[in-house]
């Protein structure tokens, strides 16, 4: 098991057989820090899961191309079009010239507002889909929660590891690689809280429906589940962290920072700057 003694922010880290995480945190005041992960499978046809985020892109490139050699790379899943996910595509396609992207029809059309991805380059992978990557074969599924229409997670059977996207987003008192390494009450209520950020809808939801969803996703029977926003959950976190989730829209609704919070924030930091001055 990876733990907080070995877990470095931009330091690739093995979270299952030829399986690894590049971590990177964005610091989240006052709800502490938020994860910004992705992931490397390298096998006999290895595939970037996600590209990183554009603010850490040369130091991402480098932790990547630690660990597999651009020119191997030839899958490129792209969860979906946000920055946090896609930020980086364009250089890694122009270092792996033998990547296929897998993608959505939407997804391009919504990256076109930014740049032309080259649809030469690029397959369609739907909810059910399957990918063979020669040693393997991956899964694509849409998750239960998302922040973004095209969204779809992805599941390796040799591995039982499942990338959940920004389901289970959590918020952390500090970085870790490890969900493990969360007391129980910072697990729960960073799940908690995590869930109505990316996505508050859950309330209107009807929950014998939604816990179907769940149940989809949860069949796939994952022993280790990795994703952009949340450290690694493997052990008895698995199931806690579904059975959370099947409890979301029962949830009352995230209440959003107002103004006043932000005026707050600012005088406190023109307080601080001022007595530093002195």
């Amino acid at each position: 098991m990876t733990t907080t003694e070995t877990f470095e922010i931009l330091q690739p880290y093995p979270i299952a057989e030829e399986t690894f995480v590049i971590p990177w945190d964005l610091e989240a005041p006052p709800m502490g820090h938020f994860p910004m992960n992705s992931m490397v499978i390298r096998g006999s046809e290895p595939v970037l899961v996600d590209t990183g985020c554009p603010a850490v892109r040369a130091q991402w490139l480098d932790a990547v191309w630690s660990i597999v050699d651009p020119l191997d790379v030839r899958w490129v899943f792209l969860t979906h079009d946000d920055r946090d996910h896609a930020g980086n595509l364009l250089p890694v396609l122009a270092a792996c010239p033998n990547a296929t992207v897998l993608t959505t029809w939407f997804s391009l059309g919504r990256m076109a507002e930014e740049w032309e991805t080259p649809i030469e380059r690029c397959r369609f992978v739907n909810d059910g889909d399957t990918i063979d990557v020669g040693d393997r074969t991956l899964v694509a599924m849409r998750p239960p929660l998302f922040d973004n229409p095209t969204t779809r997670a992805l599941f390796d059977p040799a591995t039982s590891v499942l990338w959940s996207v920004d389901t289970f987003a959590t918020n952390l008192p500090a970085p870790t690689g490890e969900i493990g390494d969360l007391g129980d009450d910072d697990f729960r209520d960073g799940q908690l809280f995590g869930g109505r950020l990316v996505a508050p809808w859950t309330a209107w939801l009807d929950s014998e429906k939604f816990s179907a969803v769940v149940n989809r996703f949860s069949s796939l029977g994952a022993a280790v589940i990795a994703g952009c926003h949340t450290p690694v959950l493997r052990g008895p976190r698995v199931a806690e962290a579904f059975d959370l989730l099947h409890g979301l829209p029962g949830v009352e609704p995230w209440q959003e920072f107002t103004q006043t919070d932000l005026d707050g924030w600012m005088a406190a930091a023109e307080q601080e700057a001022a007595s530093g001055q002195g």
